[in-house]
């Protein structure tokens, strides 16, 4: 860490605060320098080789009338190969002339290609990352950041997916380099940076994303992330999830729309599952969505106002009115009004149930 937090009027994102990384298939710089460094040992080994076979064809101004040493071969192929050519050692004889004219230079030329072309390849990767990455800036707008890719994060993202987001709409933060890693071969942007942090959050465009979703593992740390966020865009969504009960309050209070306290559910769903295990089962099945049975959410018809839940949506189970939860077996449901959304539970089970 070691940044310090500048008090005053802010006025954009400091790119070295947090490392965005596009998914990719392509080998890293280090990756190709490697690769390029080895090819080029390997050629300089072959011309040390082709001149110590053929060493008495040259001489050497150090040593006149004796034929080279290896160290010296390897001497004379590595300031030929590198076109520096001090003049210390030259070939004498017709043949020593022959194999530096036509396999020496060749060898040279592909000697110096590896060399400029790994040079190029770095630079060009830093220009084709900058460029891409202002073009996925560029088209992302209204999309969904997810804080925080541990187990909780992971699990939030594979649903988004299957529930048919887009992967250009997902952005993960993560403090580690490890996960964002991982995202990536998720095939989703992710940027390795302190969530908490202005700067990281802005280089996700937070200004402009429509949801915020906090997985990450501290409750004080989504507690600085929910206050960051909403002073950077007062309108976005805050999905949070929290281990302790008692921070739910305090995580709404800092602008989360939805809590989701972790712990606790799955305490009660471990004591459903001890008590009644068939609703266990049916609350594991709505869990894990596009395995079984799934919850889904629609707004009321136009032609359905009026109509009880049930009566105009099959399979429903409550209804959301002006941010409230109404059960379909509630008086309040028998008639649907104008902004109504319904929640129903659609698909059909494939776990066996308990005796």
């Amino acid at each position: 860490m070691g940044r310090s937090r500048k008090v005053g009027i802010w006025s954009g994102y400091d790119p070295d605060a947090a490392a965005i990384s596009l998914p990719s298939r392509r080998v890293s710089p280090l990756q190709a320098v490697t690769s390029r460094a080895i090819l080029a040992s390997v050629l300089l080994i072959l011309s040390t080789a082709i001149v110590y076979l053929g060493r008495d064809g040259y001489k050497d101004a150090a040593s006149p009338g004796q034929p080279l040493n290896l160290v010296a071969c390897a001497y004379y192929s590595a300031v030929t190969l590198s076109t520096t050519g001090y003049g210390d050692i030259v070939p004498v004889t017709t043949t020593a002339r022959l194999v530096n004219t036509f396999v020496i230079t060749p060898i040279r030329v592909v000697f110096l290609i590896l060399l400029i072309g790994t040079t190029l390849e770095v630079l060009t990767e830093r220009t084709r990352m900058s460029w891409r990455i202002s073009r996925w800036r560029s088209r992302l707008s209204s999309h969904t950041v997810l804080a925080g890719y541990g187990t909780k994060g992971r699990s939030s993202l594979t649903t988004l997916r299957e529930a048919g987001t887009a992967r250009e709409q997902l952005v993960v933060i993560d403090i580690a380099p490890g996960p964002a890693a991982e995202a990536n071969r998720a095939d989703v942007v992710a940027i390795t940076g302190d969530a908490t942090r202005r700067e990281v959050l802005a280089s996700a465009d937070i200004d402009r994303a429509a949801q915020l979703i906090i997985a990450v593992d501290r409750d004080d740390t989504a507690v600085l992330i929910a206050l960051t966020a909403r002073q950077l865009n007062p309108e976005i969504e805050i999905i949070a999830a929290v281990r302790e009960a008692e921070n739910e309050a305090l995580l709404r209070q800092c602008g989360a729309g939805q809590v989701v306290v972790s712990s606790a559910a799955a305490g009660r769903l471990l004591a459903l599952s001890t008590m009644d295990a068939g609703v266990g089962l049916f609350l594991a099945e709505l869990l894990e969505r596009g395995q079984g049975l799934d919850l889904s959410e629609r707004a009321a018809d136009p032609a359905e106002i009026g109509l009880s839940a049930r009566q105009a949506v099959p399979g429903a189970v409550a209804v959301l009115r002006s941010g409230r939860v109404i059960g379909a077996d509630d008086p309040q449901a028998d008639a649907l009004r104008d902004g109504d959304r319904v929640v129903l539970v659609s698909g059909t089970g494939h776990r066996r149930a308990p005796e």
